[in-house]
């Protein structure tokens, strides 16, 4: 039985089941990271950030990132990691045809899916979904990394001043 990544396994499901883009980002960027910038994971992420700003009504940004996805993904077989990439890679360079071709009034948003090839890969994915809650509402904004880390610390500093502050304004009254 093929084993794979649990934060690729999370990246699908966020991708498949919950269309949410940002979080397919944020859990494959840190496997990217992982695995040295690898390209092929560069490509996948890249789709995630394109179909994000594409439903963000950024029609140019989410075209330049599907557009460079394509190019990362190119060289891949249309069977890997599990998926059929080769029919995903079909399906965003429609997208970015599209995309250039028209204007946002006249372009509805539709979201891509990914088919999942290897049996081993969807029973991951089954028993994962199982644990792995969707993001309702869908986060908008960083969650893991130095930004984010310094963004908390900074609200509890703020959160600690203030709850000081009305103990104090209590305790002088």
């Amino acid at each position: 039985m093929s084993s794979y990544e649990p934060l690729y396994i999370d990246y699908l499901i966020y991708f498949n089941r919950d269309q949410d883009y940002f979080e397919c980002h944020e859990v494959l960027e840190e496997l990217w990271l992982e695995r040295n910038h690898d390209p092929l994971y560069k490509g996948l992420l890249q789709i995630a950030v394109g179909l994000y700003h594409y439903r963000n009504g950024n029609l140019r940004g989410g075209g330049m990132m599907l557009q460079s996805s394509l190019e990362l993904l190119e060289v891949y077989p249309d069977i890997s990691l599990g998926i059929q990439l080769g029919a995903l890679k079909a399906d965003v360079r429609k997208l970015v045809r599209e995309l250039q071709e028209n204007k946002l009034e006249t372009l509805e948003y539709r979201d891509l899916s990914i088919l999942i090839e290897d049996q081993a890969l969807i029973e991951q994915i089954q028993t994962r979904s199982l644990e792995l809650k969707p993001n309702v509402p869908q986060r908008r904004s960083p969650t893991r990394g130095r930004i984010y880390e310094e963004k908390m610390k900074a609200l509890q500093q703020a959160e600690l001043h203030e709850h000081n502050e009305n103990a104090n304004h209590h305790a002088n009254n």
